[in-house]
């Protein structure tokens, strides 16, 4: 069997890059960034009030009560017009341009006005103070996001403050299809004996989708070798990557690696995870394919450690792996010592704010039940076996964002 590590690394060594290009920045969502993102000017691009509030000079202001003469109002959007001297003060909003002479600004609260032309200053401000200077979120040449980066809506604010287009990695299009006869429509109403509902492609579209990956799904191949030559040849013409489940193990009709074997050059590994062991790789007529197994639970482990971080590091992203955390196991768990094991856990806090994590339930391959209430996986790596209540664990934590490199 191959080590998780290690199939993993071969993987991604072969993967290829997609192509980069400026997009528009509303086009830009969940791409990588192909370089680093540079500020073009100082931002904010002017000296601004941080308050609603008087725009005044420090000095005036060093004892109060002082009532103060009003020289004007300035709105965001609008420009003073009259400069602050002493005794006098600007009425100002947030955003807008301090007015030259002042240096301070007292806000709205710390005052006192019947007279539009006069306002008392209860409160005394320093120089400096709800004021916002030229440059103090980012100076121009400042890097606002770098290469390699997945842009989520944060970014793409602090982008659109800056009025700057990204150079962004293209997304790849991934087709994909479940295999087997057992395999209906989920939609289907009433089973007949033998058959089961298809989960794999409802849950491969959805990953996809966090990742604002197009998809092409081919839905669900029977076991017929025509109509699965048919299949993988039409994915690998349509798309720049193929995921199908299923055919993947060591059963009669699983025709799968017979077909592949003819298009393409595919691997079949066995590798030391649990769940997720048996698992196909390669590619037809150039096209990168993942075979990953038909139960559930090990489609989405086998995504997570495998098609995921790939999908990524074609995007030219850095990050490829989920953020993982320590956490303690809080019951006596028995796993295989041979593999690296995903146990599906619900988390808690102990009294100390550390996470405390449980079994979510049956860790079967085929339990979608453990899986649809897991908060993480409990990493058990191989050469482990068992773990005690209280004893530290490692928690891949899946619904959060990629935050690790694949040394990391």
């Amino acid at each position: 069997m191959k080590a998780l590590d290690e199939a993993r690394a071969e993987v991604l060594s072969v993967m290829p890059k997609l192509p980069v290009a400026k997009v528009r920045l509303t086009e830009s969502l969940g791409r990588v960034t192909a370089e680093d993102a540079v500020v073009r000017e100082a931002l904010p691009p002017f000296d601004n009030s941080a308050m609603d509030g008087y725009a005044v000079m420090a000095s005036d202001v060093e004892a109060t009560p002082v009532e103060l003469s009003v020289n004007e109002d300035v709105a965001a959007g609008s420009v003073p017009t009259k400069r602050v001297e002493q005794g006098t003060a600007t009425r100002i909003m947030t955003g807008a341009p301090m007015p030259l002479g002042a240096d301070t600004v007292v806000k709205v609260e710390d005052t006192e006005s019947t007279d539009p032309e006069r306002v008392t200053i209860r409160k005394t401000s320093v120089s400096g103070q709800n004021v916002r200077p030229v440059g103090c979120d980012m100076a121009r040449g400042d890097i606002i996001v770098e290469k390699g980066v997945r842009l989520t809506s944060r970014h793409l604010a602090s982008l659109a403050s800056a009025g700057v287009d990204p150079v962004v990695s293209a997304m790849p299009r991934v087709a994909i299809m479940s295999t087997g006869d057992e395999i209906v429509d989920p939609s289907t109403e009433s089973l007949a004996w033998g058959t089961i509902r298809d989960s794999n492609r409802v849950l491969l579209r959805s990953l996809l989708a966090d990742l604002g990956v197009p998809v092409v799904d081919l839905g669900i191949i029977g076991d017929d070798p025509e109509a699965l030559r048919t299949a993988y040849a039409e994915a690998a013409s349509s798309a720049d990557v193929v995921i199908s489940t299923g055919g993947v193990s060591m059963g009669d009709y699983d025709y799968v690696k017979q077909i592949l074997g003819e298009l393409g050059s595919v691997d079949f590994w066995k590798v030391a995870m649990q769940p997720g062991k048996p698992f196909a790789f390669g590619s037809i007529h150039g096209v990168p394919l993942f075979g990953l197994p038909g139960n559930p639970v090990s489609t989405f482990v086998s995504f997570e450690q495998f098609v995921r971080p790939a999908l990524l590091h074609m995007m030219g992203a850095l990050k490829l792996l989920r953020t993982r955390v320590n956490g303690t196991i809080g019951e006596d768990v028995d796993t295989n010592e041979a593999k690296t094991v995903f146990l599906r856990v619900l988390l808690a806090h102990d009294t100390d704010g550390s996470f405390v994590a449980v079994q979510s339930g049956g860790q079967g391959s085929a339990m979608h039940s453990s899986l649809a209430k897991a908060d993480a996986f409990a990493v058990v790596p191989a050469g482990t076996g068992s773990l005690s209540a209280g004893d530290d664990v490692t928690l891949e934590m899946f619904r959060w964002p990629e935050g690790r490199s694949i040394d990391e």
